[in-house]
Formats: structure tokens, sequence, C-alpha cells
């Protein structure tokens, strides 16, 4: 049952009673599949795995045999397929498994007395059934928690046949002290599930919450309250949001809530809202990054203008005669923070930028020239092909104006023709990229299929089946 539940709650895992940026869900089909992952999982193990000792003790009339079953392994197992699904009123899983039976072999000592004697033996055990219920939770640091809380185990039957030494002797014993065998079994398996379950509650409360995605920025990942559960899937709502790693600021909105659509012939589905790609845009221009200097070395020798007074003179007819000869540079910066837009089919981005010019004086000082307003406005498209996150972009509009100028006023017509020319060129090399696309995210033991993007309304809507990448070594 545990590596069943570890190959999902592991990759879906991961403040305030807030709306979640982010929802991951796993669907009846995604639970299905992890067990049967799981299942298997187990039954490859089992041939390696040592039961704990058992000890006990005989009434015979003439006295007491004190026995110990030892190195008890695993032979052969009928291990059946587990049942499993979502469990609504503990908010969490019911995972049953019925008929089990399972083949040991070991060794046995006894001891009566001033006699001890020794051997092996072969055990059978009979129709065992196990029925666990664990639940989920969201601890004080969004970590998702999972206990146990319920379990049954009820053994049917228990057949054992020593061999060695003195065994002939109290062979015929047997039927009379293996219900107490099997009670010990029955005693002993609730306790190693809820031990796998707090297991997996350790490292989950290991994982990280918060992730430094560079120098720049950080992104928080925490459940914003508790796991949602019904019949047909688990809903985990996340903060996805993107801070400046040095002041932390939060952004000047918030999320607004959205609901993924149902998609049960999927495994997984990921719900990413418009809030947390606009988060980590408010994080990188707190942090003062969509600014840049540009100087004449920059500039391609090909261009038909070059960042001098000279060159600029066509475009700004004041320059050369004002500060003739000199070499200029070029501030460029956000003036407000670009912005995402999700629309059903297309996502849109707006960028207002600003730009400052200097004339660079003989002695290295700085003059400042004029400032101009660049105001762009893009629209997207983003989908799924061959494994890989693809797009396309184009600019919708750009505008140039003058918003302050120490040489005089002038028109912005030429330098908004030649700004689209540029963009024209970036576009081509940006759309070259996004055709390209980047590999889907792949854990080191799974991988996306089938994967289908839609953007909706406010959110991007992702739903996918995955694949566990077994090897020799399983996927532990």
């Amino acid at each position: 049952m545990r590596p069943s539940v570890i190959a999902v709650l592991m990759f879906i895992s991961s403040t305030r009673g807030e709306n979640p940026a982010v929802q991951v869900i796993l669907t009846n089909k995604g639970l299905q599949y992890g067990k049967h992952v799981g299942a298997g999982w187990i039954q490859d193990k089992l041939e390696d795995v040592t039961l704990p000792d058992i000890d006990g003790e005989i009434h015979i009339g003439i006295g007491t045999i004190y026995y110990t079953l030892s190195g008890m392994t695993i032979t052969k197992c009928d291990f059946p397929e587990p049942s499993t699904e979502f469990y609504e009123s503990s908010t969490g899983f019911k995972t049953s498994i019925s008929g089990l039976s399972i083949a040991l072999t070991g060794g046995w000592r006894t001891h009566f007395g001033i006699i001890h004697d020794g051997g092996s033996f072969n055990m059978a055990i009979f129709n065992v059934d196990v029925t666990s219920v664990v639940e989920l939770g969201r601890d004080p640091d969004g970590h998702l928690s999972i206990n146990s809380s319920n379990c049954d185990a009820q053994v049917g039957d228990v057949a054992i046949h020593f061999h060695g030494g003195a065994s002939w002797i109290f062979q015929p014993f047997v039927d009379h002290f293996k219900g107490r065998i099997r009670g010990e079994i029955e005693d002993t398996i609730c306790p190693h599930v809820k031990e796998s379950i707090e297991d997996l509650e350790y490292h989950l409360q290991a994982m990280n919450v918060s992730f430094d995605v560079n120098q720049v920025i950080t992104l928080d990942l925490p459940l914003t309250g508790l796991p949602v559960i019904d019949a047909a899937s688990l809903n985990l709502g996340l903060k996805g949001e993107f801070y400046d790693t040095k002041t932390h600021k939060e952004p000047p909105f918030e999320p607004e809530p959205f609901t993924v659509p149902d998609q049960p012939g999927y495994m997984l589905s990921l719900g990413l809202s418009e809030f947390t790609l606009n988060s980590a845009s408010f994080g990188y221009y707190t942090a003062g990054q969509f600014q840049a200097i540009i100087n004449d070395s920059m500039i391609p020798p090909q261009c038909p203008v070059h960042l001098n007074t000279s060159s600029m003179g066509h475009l700004v007819p004041q320059l050369p005669k004002m500060f003739p000869g000199l070499l200029m540079d070029l501030q460029v910066y956000a003036r407000d923070v670009p912005l995402f837009s999700f629309q059903p089919g297309a996502v849109t981005f707006d960028f207002q930028a600003a730009v400052k010019a200097f004339a660079i004086q003989p002695n290295g000082t700085q003059t400042p020239l004029f400032k101009l307003n660049v105001d762009s406005y893009f629209s997207g498209k983003v989908w799924i092909a061959d494994g890989r996150l693809k797009g396309s972009m184009a600019m919708n509009n750009l505008t140039v104006t003058l918003a302050a100028s120490e040489v005089g006023t002038f028109k912005t017509d030429a330098i908004e023709r030649y700004a689209k020319m540029g963009s024209t060129v970036v576009m081509a090399n940006v759309n070259k990229k996004l055709g390209e696309g980047v590999d889907l995210p792949r854990m080191k033991h799974a991988e996306l299929v089938n994967t289908v993007l839609e953007v909706e309304k406010g959110f991007i809507a992702i739903s996918s089946d995955a694949q566990v990448l077994q090897t020799d070594g399983g996927f532990n």
C-alpha cells in the first residue's frame, strides 16, 4: 500500500486561507494506476522481506515449552490486486487487500527445562485480509500530512510443518497453538502499516514548500487549505506565488478563484492561475530586473542607426547641433509591472517601458537628453505537442511617445517605425525558439504522457497521464 501512495503523493505534494493559484488534481484513474504500480512493486520486493521473530509458549501438562520462530523469509506469495478508493468521510484513501496467501520458511528453537532443540519449518498463511484508511491533512507550515485513521487485519488460517530435531514430538501439538501464532501475526500487521505511513509522513514533512528559483525570486508552494476529496478525485490547492527573495514583498493583486474542468479520462490535472506568472513578473520588477543599459557597442554594425548624436540626428534633429559628435547611452526600464492575462485560447502580455537617452561627455559624465514611453501589447498561444511545451507570439501594438525632453520637442513617428522594424526581427527569433519548445518536466522515475493544455479565462488547465519508469532496481 505504501509505494502506491508514495508514487502519487510525493509527486503532488509539496499560509493563509487564501485562494490557491495552483491546483493539482488526482483522478480515480490516477489513483488506480498508482495502486497497480505499487502492488507490482510490493510483489517484487516481498522476496527480500524478512519477518520479525515470533516468540511464545505451549503448555503440555508436564510443563511449558518455550519456542521462537526466527529468520522467516517469504518463498511464495499469492498477492491479489488491492482495491483503493477515495474515502470522503476521512478525507483520504481506503485500501483493502483480500485473500492474500504467503508461504514462509524459517528456523525454530525450543526450550523445555534444560532441553534445547531446534530445526527448520515451513509455514503457510492463508486468506489474509487487510483494510487500511489513511487521512490527509495540512500542517501549520503548509505541508501535506498523512496519518493512519483505521486499520484492521485478519488471518484466515496457518499451517506449520516442523523439520529436524525433536520436531516429531511437538508436531502433533501444532493444532493446539497455531491459533496463538495466527493471532500474533494479525497483531503485527497493522503496526507495520502504521509504521509505513509514519515513514511517508516523515518524508512529506521533509519536503520543501518554498524554493529559490534563482538568486532573484523564490517560489512558495504550501497548501492553502485542507485537501478536498470526493468520490472521484483529490484536489490540492497550492499558494503558487513568486517573491523577490530579498524583500519578500507581496504583489498588489491577489489570486482569483477558479475551477479546473473535470477530466476523469486523465490521471492528473493541473490548474495554473495567471496570478502565478504575474507574481513572478512582480518579483522581477521589485528586484529591479526589468532594466538595461544599451550602448553603441551593442548595436549590430549593419544597423542604419547607431547610438551617437550624429546618427540619431535624422530622428532628433536638435541632437547634432546641441551635442555634436557624442556617443549615447539608453536606459531602458519597465514603468510598471508587466502583466499576463489568460483568455480562452490565448495569452496576452502588456509591457509599459520607458527609454531615457543620455549623451556621454568627453569626461565620461552623462547629460540627460529625453525620455520616451514605449508601450507594447502582445498576444500568443501555448500548446503541447510531441512531449514539449510550445508556443507562438505576436506583437499587436507598439507606440512611442515623448514623455520629457531636454532638447525640445520632436516627433516620434520615425522612432516608432524603427522600433517596429526591430521588433519584427526580435519576434521572429522569439517564435523560432517558442516553436522548438521545451521538454515537459520529468521526474526521476516517472514522465507525463498524453498531455493536453487548454487556456481558460484566468488560468491554464493541463491534463495528463503519467507513466512510471521502472528499472532493474525498481523505483525506490
